[in-house]
């Protein structure tokens, strides 16, 4: 399930991802029977730059943002010490040669035996990524800047509409969102996920996705929603 969060630039995405990990953490903690609250938090992000500045994130961090803006009180933050929080960006997610070999020599170990398999397995990018993260069951999934997570609208004209860069820019976007996507995907497949979390100053499609581009929630800015109609369960 995907929930989304519309939350303007400068209105404190970060400290509410803070709220979302706090609240969690310490239920999950204090109530460890509860399967519905977890421990262990995966928060994708689209450069490394946001990447970067989302360490606050984590309770040992000399800036921590449950210590420095309170969100919990002093006699909790040992209990958020538990708390397992792996930040990336999406591109982690890309499978990667498992060695380092020129075409030459792939020919020469090659032989007449079958294709070289040198890439990366799920499991192991999930171990490279995550490793923090392996035993954990249904983690949390927090997504920043999440309009550019999704899964394109199949058999779609839309993206032969465009021209010249809009139509070069749209591919970018389609294979970011196909790989972001995919990452979670690969993350439910192996260790579970249990909700997504999708926060975003500004949750439309974009042009090529092959869905309608329009504004999310402008009725009522306050509450959150639920994109399962349109991206699809995850």
């Amino acid at each position: 399930m995907r929930v989304a969060l519309k939350l303007a630039t400068g209105t404190g995405k970060t400290t509410v991802i803070a709220m979302i990990i706090a609240w969690q953490t310490i239920n999950a903690v204090r109530r460890p029977a509860n399967s519905n609250f977890s421990r262990g938090f995966l928060i994708i992000t689209p450069g490394l730059t946001i990447r970067d500045r989302l360490r606050v994130l984590k309770p040992n961090d000399p800036d921590s943002y449950y210590r420095h803006r309170e969100i919990v009180p002093s006699d909790m933050l040992s209990d958020l010490e538990r708390a397992k929080i792996v930040i990336t960006n999406y591109h982690s997610f890309k499978l990667r040669e498992k060695i380092d070999i020129s075409r030459i020599g792939r020919l020469l170990l090659k032989g007449r035996g079958p294709e070289l398999n040198t890439m990366e397995t799920e499991g192991q990018m999930i171990q490279r990524v995550m490793p923090e993260l392996i035993g954990f069951k249904n983690i949390l999934v927090i997504n920043d800047e999440a309009h550019h997570c999704y899964r394109e609208e199949p058999e779609t004209q839309d993206i032969e509409n465009l021209k010249g860069e809009d139509k070069e820019e749209a591919k970018r976007n389609n294979e970011a969102a196909r790989l972001w996507i995919s990452g979670i995907e690969a993350v439910k497949r192996k260790l579970g996920v249990k909700m997504v979390y999708d926060l975003s100053a500004t949750p439309f499609f974009l042009r090529g996705s092959g869905w309608l581009r329009f504004l999310l929630n402008l009725r009522n800015r306050n509450s959150s929603l639920d994109w399962n109609t349109k991206l699809g369960d995850i």
